[in-house]
């Protein structure tokens, strides 16, 4: 008769991973729907399949969770577009990054909100500055394009700034609004290539 090997350390490391990131994915999915006060770590831990107090001890708590998923956030973002890219290449990387995730975009939208609290006000501040110099580099490279005649001079570089953003989030933001002017899902590719090409056109170099 055989004996049952016990895992080894390996083993266990692999396990413990794979369930921390089933609670992140749930964490995410659980916030983007009901926001940072409405979610519930009991909710996290059934979407996740594993004891709630596995939350407590990978994470400390509900707001542990959120600070993981906020780091997560500023990684992803900070590779989102390559350097060399067009603005239509832009336009298209953060509808990717948006439509594939919508409940990473739901969660931005509940911070946007004020929804997600942060652990202490220099925490806050962080992520405001963080906030603010990517904003800060977004509009300059719209100033960038226009110089270069990438993107049409006739509008205030911030405001074609805050259309894309209105537009590339309008499918998470106003989903209604985006189904009954088009006619279908929010998040079908159709939507996607729409939105992209008419927004490229929006804010392309004047007369074309």
């Amino acid at each position: 008769m055989s004996t049952r090997r016990a895992p080894s350390a390996e083993d266990r490391g692999k396990t413990a991973e794979r369930a921390r990131e089933r609670i992140l994915d749930a964490a995410v999915a659980e916030f983007g729907a009901k926001g940072y006060a409405g979610a519930r770590t009991a909710g996290i831990a059934a979407r996740a399949g594993v004891n709630q107090q596995l939350i407590s001890y990978y994470f400390g708590g509900k707001q542990g969770l959120l600070e993981e998923l906020r780091r997560r956030r500023q990684q992803a973002e900070s590779s989102m577009v390559r350097p060399d890219a067009s603005f239509g290449e832009s336009v298209a990387a953060y509808l990717d990054a948006i439509l594939d995730h919508p409940d990473w975009a739901r969660l931005v939208v509940w911070q946007a909100l004020g929804d997600c609290p942060f652990t202490d006000a220099e925490e806050g501040e962080r992520f405001a500055q963080t906030r603010r110099s990517t904003t800060a580099k977004a509009l300059e490279s719209i100033r960038r394009r226009q110089r270069d005649g990438e993107v049409t001079g006739e509008v205030d570089p911030g405001f074609a700034l805050l259309v894309a953003y209105a537009v590339v989030l309008s499918p998470i933001t106003m989903p209604q609004f985006v189904r009954d002017i088009f006619g279908d899902d929010p998040l079908a590719p159709s939507i996607r290539h729409r939105l992209h090409d008419q927004l490229v056109k929006l804010l392309g170099p004047a007369g074309d």
